[in-house]
């Protein structure tokens, strides 16, 4: 399962926000940006599970308090006292920074959608018959998987020849499914969640892997065994850095007030752009 830190800092969500418009792609609502002409497609697929918060009201102070999944169950970080509250759960694509990377990503040449994998269904911690298992056998990466093969057929058949795909955290699952399974010409996870040795295993297209220092979903250690199982496959190209001083999440949730975290954020997308020059040029 995801861990505190796939819940932590999540973005203010805007319907509206961003360059491009949402439409329909393959019967989902999905976020379009860059020329329909272009021979080349990014995927982005946002960190959509776990975002969630608790509304603590007290004597003296409103808060939001994180809190977070583990065997079902809820679990709030220490330090905090609740006294009433209510939950949701974020719709991924539309949060601002994911969308401010599609538009930078279209702005280098790219057709870029940003599919809603959920498909209108947030989770509801409020609904006694929605429990949360039952929900993740929903929403869980397989069938965000599934659900991302008739978007990659759909831009096929709009005449794209070469197709990258992002995923962050929860989406990551889903990317390196796509490489799996050679639906896509390149690949780059960030801060990966659910992502294991024997998936990287099965990869035998360009692939990248950005990490952070601070982890438990992937934690270093993890990345390097990734990095030492795609270096010994000498016919896949492959690039994987950990960026210090950074924690899970880092690449979308940053705060843009502090220059740190921006720049870290900034590197990671150059990161991607580069990856992409190289493998879908």
């Amino acid at each position: 399962m995801s861990g505190p830190e796939c819940c932590s800092n999540p973005p203010t969500l805007n319907p509206s926000g961003g360059a491009g418009h949402v439409d329909k792609l393959a019967g989902l609502d999905t976020y379009f940006i860059g020329s329909p002409d272009s021979k080349l497609a990014v995927v982005l697929v946002s960190d959509v599970f776990g975002i969630s918060f608790f509304l603590s009201v007290t004597s003296h102070s409103l808060m939001l308090i994180p809190f977070y999944f583990i065997a079902g169950k809820v679990r709030f970080h220490a330090n905090y006292r609740v006294g009433f509250g209510w939950g949701w759960i974020a719709f991924g694509y539309e949060a601002p920074n994911l969308r401010k990377l599609a538009d930078k990503v279209a702005a280098d040449g790219y057709y870029v959608v940003v599919p809603d994998l959920l498909d209108g269904e947030p989770l509801n911690l409020e609904n006694p018959n929605r429990t949360i298992p039952a929900w993740l056998k929903d929403h869980g990466p397989d069938k965000g998987f599934e659900a991302t093969k008739p978007i990659i057929e759909a831009l096929k058949n709009k005449g794209v020849s070469a197709i990258g795909a992002v995923g962050f955290c929860w989406g990551a699952k889903v990317v390196v499914e796509l490489a799996k399974s050679r639906l896509i010409q390149a690949a780059v996870l960030l801060h990966p969640t659910f992502v294991t040795l024997d998936d990287i295993k099965g990869v035998d297209i360009p692939i990248s892997i950005l990490g952070a220092e601070i982890d438990n979903a992937s934690p270093p250690e993890l990345v390097k065994q990734f990095e030492q199982v795609l270096t010994a496959k000498s016919e896949v190209d492959s690039f994987v850095k950990i960026f210090p001083k950074v924690s899970h999440g880092w690449s979308m949730r940053y705060d843009p007030e502090d220059a740190e975290t921006v720049k870290a954020a900034e590197e990671a997308h150059q990161d991607l752009l580069n990856w992409f020059a190289k493998h879908l040029k």
